[in-house]
C-alpha cells in the first residue's frame, strides 16, 4: 500500500450511527480526524470539544454545520470535569487529544502543562465511565518513552491513567487504551512548516539542532487511520505503536533545500538527539502484530492479552524502537510523497 495510506487499508471502526467526541478538536490531528470521519462515515454526531473559541470559528468556516449536520462544537476545557461530563452524554467513542505540547512552555509553566495533560486526563476518565462510552482512545508522544521533560513526563502519567482506568471499568464498561507515535509531518510546530517558512522568506541558512539528531516520521492522514485501525482492535488496556520510518533532520533540511547551508544552533532544553517508542523495559510486554507494535499491561484481568492476537509474535529481549536504530529510513520518493501531503 502506498506511504500516505499505510494505515487505512485494514480493519477500522465502523463510525456510521455513532456519537464521537474528541478533545482538542481543533488542533492539527483533531481537525483532520474529523474531517475524515466525515468523508468516510455517516456518524449521528461529531463533537469538536476544545477552549478557543476562535479556533472553533475558523474550522467552521470550512466545516459549517449547515454542511455537515452531525458536527457539533462545544466549548470546554479537559480541565472542567463538570463539562466534561455534559459534553460526554449518549457519546460512544472519545479520541482524547487535548494537551500542552510545547516543551519549553511545559518546562517553564509546569502548574498549567499538569493541569492539563494529567488532571485532564483523569477527567476524561471519570467523565467516560460515569457516561458509560463504549471506547476512549488517548494519544501519547515519543516523549513519554524514558521522559526526560515535565511534558514527556505529564504524558507518561497521562499514559499509565488511561491503561489503569480499565481496572474501574468493569467487564462490560468503557475500553481505554493508548496510541503512541512520533513527529507528524506538517502538524503546528513541526520542522516542515518552519523549514518551508524560512526557504520562502529567502533566509541564508538552515538552523539545525545537532548534526546526529534522528526523528520518527508519520504524516496527519497515516496517524488518523492508525487510531481508527486501533480503535477497532483495542481491547482496553494496549498501548499503539505504529511501524514508521526515520530520518536524519540534515537530510531533510538538504531535501528541502539543497543550495541552502545548515547552522548548527544546539540543542533545545529537555530535547532528545533521537527519539524512542518503545523502551528496553517496555519491550517484556511488547507484541509484534505486523504494520504495528502493542505493549500490553500488566495488570492481572489482561495478563492473557497477548494471546488474544492470531499473528502476533513477542519481540526479541532487549529490544528497542529508537530513531536511530530503526530499519526503515525515509527518503526519496517516499519522503516526497510524503511532504507533499503535508502541503495539501
Amino acid at each position: 500500500m502506498s506511504e500516505q495510506h499505510k494505515f487505512s487499508n485494514g480493519n477500522c471502526l465502523n463510525l456510521d450511527g455513532k456519537s464521537v467526541l474528541v478533545t482538542g478538536g481543533t488542533g492539527s490531528f483533531g481537525k483532520k480526524f474529523i474531517e475524515t470521519v466525515l468523508d468516510r462515515y455517516t456518524p449521528r454526531r461529531v463533537i469538536v470539544f476544545s477552549r478557543d473559541e476562535l479556533k472553533q470559528y475558523e474550522m467552521a468556516l470550512s466545516l459549517s454545520t449547515d454542511k455537515y449536520p452531525a458536527l457539533r462544537y462545544f466549548i470546554g476545557d479537559v480541565r472542567d470535569v463538570d463539562r466534561l461530563d455534559m459534553a460526554l452524554r449518549d457519546v460512544d467513542v472519545v479520541v482524547h487529544a487535548a494537551a500542552l505540547k510545547q516543551v519549553p512552555a511545559a518546562e517553564y509553566n509546569p502548574f498549567e502543562c499538569i493541569q492539563t495533560n494529567v488532571i485532564g486526563a483523569e477527567n476524561v476518565v471519570r467523565a467516560s465511565l460515569r457516561n458509560r462510552v463504549s471506547k476512549v482512545i488517548a494519544l501519547s508522544t515519543d516523549k513519554a518513552a524514558n521522559p526526560i521533560n515535565l511534558y514527556g513526563a505529564s504524558k507518561l502519567a497521562s499514559d499509565k491513567i488511561f491503561v489503569a482506568a480499565n481496572n474501574l471499568s468493569g467487564r462490560d464498561g468503557t475500553s481505554f487504551s493508548v496510541v503512541r507515535y512520533g513527529n507528524v509531518m506538517g502538524s503546528r510546530g513541526s520542522v516542515i512548516p518552519f523549514f518551508r517558512k524560512l526557504i520562502d522568506e529567502n533566509a541564508d541558512s538552515l538552523p539545525i539542532t545537532d548534526p546526529e539528531m534522528t526523528r520518527f516520521w508519520i504524516t496527519l492522514q497515516q496517524g488518523v487511520d492508525f487510531v481508527l485501525s486501533s480503535l477497532a482492535m483495542t481491547r482496553g488496556g494496549e498501548l499503539f505503536v505504529p511501524k514508521i520510518p526515520s530520518m536524519k533532520i540534515t537530510e531533510l533540511a538538504q531535501f528541502m533545500a539543497p543550495d541552502l547551508p545548515h547552522k548548527v544552533v544546539g540543542i533545545r532544553p529537555g530535547e532528545k538527539i533521537h527519539e524512542v517508542l518503545i523502551t528496553e523495559d517496555d519491550a517484556r510486554n511488547t507484541l509484534d502484530i505486523g504494520d504495528r507494535y502493542i505493549i500490553y499491561p500488566e495488570f492481572s484481568q489482561h495478563g492473557k492479552l497477548n494471546q488474544q492476537y492470531g499473528e502476533a509474535k513477542a519481540v526479541p529481549a532487549g529490544f528497542r524502537f529508537a530513531s536511530n536504530i530503526n530499519d526503515d529510513w525515509l527518503g526519496g520518493a517516499r519522503l516526497a510523497a510524503m511532504i507533499s501531503e503535508c502541503g495539501k
